[in-house]
């Protein structure tokens, strides 16, 4: 086995940590808090921090994953959050002027107990948040989803881009929705 993740190739990575789609569980809530918690603790004030993604919708199938949204204002630079989140056990996955996006949990022998997912935006890029409430808000349209989770991962549970990208149609259409019904509380 490679010594690090980051020497594998995507297809070896797939196969250590396919998509897998769990039942919904308190216990993401729980994980959540305390990782507010964690990273709060030594993020600037200003960060906001959110949970979003499946696990914050809390009635359907999702990876054993958390995601979370953190903000911060278009006046800071990003480069201080990032090497603050670095130097606390997140790794960067990816990154360009205005996202970075980062990970938690994932180890040479697969998948920690908890597995973090952090999305770090400017203010206001943050159409998660409209998805989320759209799919609380109305519970036909997130069972529709998790139909869609179930087909995309039962074609694609070793390929996460394939599966990300099949979803992105229905994400795109509600949140449009969302942000049309929910502009002013988001």
């Amino acid at each position: 086995m490679d010594k690090k993740l980051c020497d594998m190739s995507l297809q070896k990575l797939w196969r250590l940590f396919p998509v897998t789609l769990c039942p919904p569980s308190p216990a993401y809530i729980k994980q959540y808090e305390d990782e507010k918690n964690f990273i709060g603790s030594f993020l600037p004030e200003y960060c906001r921090i959110y949970h979003i993604g499946s696990t914050a919708v809390g009635n359907i199938l999702s990876k054993p994953i958390v995601d979370i949204l953190t903000e911060i204002p278009h006046e800071c630079e990003m480069t201080p959050v990032k090497d603050l989140l670095l130097n606390n056990g997140y790794i960067c996955m990816s990154e360009s002027a205005d996202r970075m996006s980062f990970n938690k949990g994932y180890t040479l022998e697969g998948y920690a107990p908890e597995v973090f997912h952090l999305h770090l935006r400017f203010y206001g890029d943050n159409d998660e948040l409209y998805f989320k409430k759209y799919l609380i808000e109305y519970p036909e349209t997130a069972k529709e989803y998790e139909a869609v989770k179930l087909a995309l991962c039962a074609k694609y549970k070793y390929d996460r881009d394939k599966y990300t990208q099949g979803k992105t149609d229905f994400i795109n259409k509600y949140t449009e929705l969302a942000k049309k019904q929910y502009l002013l509380t988001c």
